[in-house]
């Protein structure tokens, strides 16, 4: 038995609990298909009421005292600072004999729009997002310029939130016009080619007073005319029968055709319709419908339209199809292979197609009528994109990044095959210090899964190397090698990176997509901790040494791994997740990820989902590792109310010593348009976060 003075010595030494805000439980028990389900919480999910704000404010006020305490943490906001320096640039666009890029120099909030009529001098400033708000907080969301090159129409998003406002720039003088249009959401403006007018999608105004979770339901497709005020726009399609339809409206180069894409939540699967611009009074042609197969709308010649495709094809294929044929007939231009096709894309007159190879870019050239021009030589293993133009293009441009490589962009001669570096970054580090390794481990059932890792050359395998695990897991999303700045700052500390590709991405085609959703969900949680096992035996890492990290879909795979192994990982950093996996449905564009998830409404569905819903699955007496749980106040994704009643059943039920934290970012949501001082103030939080639970000493 320890002496009084060791014993306290050594509680002294643990790591200490903070005293947490009350958090008031309601005696809510719902019978859902026969099963008792208790919401203790229901009473934050509304975000407006003066109570959860108040909850807001006691939690974040824990938090920042808990994370301003930590020494290290200003040294790790002031490094992260000086890393994110250095110019970065996006791919250029051209139109009208005028190229358009973006640039971020790495000390503005939000990046800045040129124009040039070179890509030898830098240009002028089109549009500048930091003289639109004093905190950086409202973004440049998308943006498109008619096919003259005169007229840009561009999107603002405000605080994070995924509604977004239109307007419309003249190029030569920098001045808005009048046009002026709200209410829209998950669309782009897409210029009918006589430069008139834009096609785009719409929802109906929300109620005044509706909450931040209202759901989105009926889309409209409409075409704005410049100059005419939004009341005015042309209603082109809606479907009143069909309230979880969107909508999106393209003109072909040649402007004979309007194709309208027909998609439903976050389905593979999508519909496609064409109207004949020549004869508009036919009505649009059905050419794809039923919701059987994706189709991507790749150009056309005259009546030979071509399209990217998993219609029997599950590794998708590129076909063509005849407009001026009754039936649509899909010929084969490019074949299905092994490695699944990712993008396609024709620019001038070669068709690129983009392939993963175990999780890095391929890409090659062929001719319209499917015959093979060879791969475009790409620096290594990586992720490349780009590939965008028009048939009268001579030029395109594609970017090339790795875990330790920055976006480097690249002009592509389309007559020679040569490619040119258009812009490298300058990084205020030397990249070539890390390595980056693909390897493969085999999960709970056997199956091969590809990981990639990165750290400093001589990393020693004694298992006390602190390491980020990241995934992701759904929604048939691919995760390829990038370049983060801010992992410079872990890498440099000799902290380890490793992104694991999970089952429910796209990495190897639509069987990959489906081994991890719906009914085999559990499949993407044990993949993850069989990865942690492998990083463990390999001695790259061991449990004290170890976080877990994820966002969005990743959030839910953090807190369902946290439930089935809360003893093996060190820290964990759940943010923006989805939590409460039986009301998910029920908020914005919840509904929408039934595709992936099932519906809680569905008996089948709802006793698969239960199994693993974070929320529900927290357990009493358990010892939860140090947890920061991250969400934003604007969050009309993800609604914050996952991680506020998440956050507040952990805290309640955690038995251990180890903290258990909330960090709500103000005036953000799910992550897009945040600005750069609003980044680096996260990151240095759950940096410093994981620093104290880890045991790391921060130079």
């Amino acid at each position: 038995m320890l002496p009084v003075l060791g014993l306290a010595a050594l509680l002294s030494a643990m790591p200490q609990q903070p005293t947490y805000p009350e958090t008031r439980r309601m005696d809510l028990v719902e019978t859902l298909h026969g099963v008792p389900v208790a919401d203790p919480y229901r009473w934050l999910e509304d975000d407006n009421s003066a109570e959860t704000k108040a909850w807001v404010t006691a939690q974040n006020k824990v938090t920042r005292g808990y994370l301003d305490a930590i020494p290290a943490r200003s040294r790790i906001e002031e490094r992260l600072t000086k890393l994110w320096k250095y110019d970065r640039y996006d791919s250029p666009s051209r139109e009208g004999g005028r190229y358009f890029y973006m640039l971020n120099d790495g000390v503005a909030n939000q990046p800045v729009l040129y124009v040039s009529r070179n890509l030898k001098d830098k240009g002028r400033v089109l549009l500048d997002p930091n003289k639109l708000s004093k905190d950086g907080t409202v973004a440049l969301a998308g943006y498109t310029f008619n096919p003259q090159g005169t007229l840009m129409a561009y999107s603002l998003q405000r605080g994070g939130s995924d509604w977004q406002e239109w307007k419309v720039r003249d190029v030569a003088t920098g001045k808005d016009l009048a046009d002026h249009l709200m209410w829209t959401k998950f669309t782009s403006a897409e210029w009918s080619e006589d430069g008139k007018g834009f096609y785009y999608s719409a929802y109906d105004p929300p109620k005044e007073g509706a909450a931040l979770s209202g759901s989105n339901y009926y889309q409209k497709l409409y075409y704005h005319r410049i100059g005419d005020p939004q009341k005015k726009d042309r209603l082109v399609y809606q479907r009143k029968d069909a309230k979880e339809w969107g909508f999106g409206g393209e003109e072909t180069e040649d402007g004979r055709y309007l194709v309208v894409n027909v998609w439903k939540g976050t389905n593979r699967e999508n519909q496609i319709l064409v109207l004949d611009n020549r004869n508009p009074k036919t009505g649009f042609r059905e050419l794809f419908m039923g919701f059987d197969a994706s189709y991507q709308v790749l150009g056309n010649d005259g009546d030979r339209m071509f399209f990217l495709t998993d219609k029997g094809a599950p590794n998708k294929r590129v076909v063509s199809v005849d407009l001026g044929e009754r039936k649509a007939t899909l010929k084969t231009v490019v074949r299905e292979s092994k490695e699944s096709i990712q993008g396609a894309s024709i620019v001038g007159d070669i068709l690129f197609v983009n392939r993963l190879q175990d999780a890095t870019t391929r890409i090659e050239r062929y001719e319209l009528d499917g015959k093979s021009k060879g791969e475009v030589k790409l620096p290594g293993l990586g992720t490349a994109g780009g590939f965008g133009g028009k048939r009268k293009d001579r030029e395109t441009f594609y970017t090339f990044t790795s875990f330790n490589m920055p976006n480097t962009i690249y002009r592509y001669d389309l007559a020679t095959g040569a490619s040119q570096v258009w812009k490298s970054p300058k990084l205020p580090v030397d990249p070539s210090k890390y390595v980056v390794r693909r390897t493969f481990y085999k999960s709970f059932d056997g199956t091969r899964i590809p990981i990639f890792l990165t750290y400093k050359k001589g990393l020693k395998k004694d298992g006390q190397n602190p390491t980020i695990l990241s995934g992701y897991g759904g929604f048939a999303i691919a995760i390829t090698p990038y370049f983060s700045t801010g992992a410079l700052g872990w890498l440099e500390e000799g902290g380890v990176l490793a992104e694991v590709c999970l089952r429910g991405g796209s990495e190897y085609g639509n069987a990959w997509h489906d081994a991890g959703r719906l009914k085999n969900k559990m499949n993407v949680f044990k993949d993850f901790i069989s990865a942690a096992e492998f990083l463990i035996q390999s001695g790259i890492t061991s449990t004290p040494k170890l976080a877990i990290q994820g966002g969005s879909n990743g959030g839910l795979l953090i807190g369902a791994a946290l439930n089935l192994r809360p003893d093996l990982f060190g820290a964990a950093l759940p943010e923006v997740g989805v939590m409460d996996m039986l009301r998910f449905h029920k908020f914005t564009i919840g509904w929408a990820w039934t595709s992936d998830y099932g519906s809680p409404d569905k008996k089948e569905d709802f006793d698969v989902l239960r199994t693993y819903s974070p929320y529900h699955n927290l357990r009493e007496g358990t010892n939860y590792p140090a947890i920061l749980v991250t969400t934003g106040d604007h969050d009309d994704r993800v609604v914050p109310a996952h991680s506020f009643k998440y956050a507040a059943e952990l805290q309640r039920v955690q038995a251990g010593p180890a903290p258990v934290l909330i960090r709500i970012e103000t005036s953000a949501g799910h992550g897009a348009g945040k600005p750069r001082t609003k980044i680096i103030a996260a990151l240095a939080d759950s940096y410093a976060f994981l620093a104290k639970n880890l045991g790391m000493k921060i130079r």
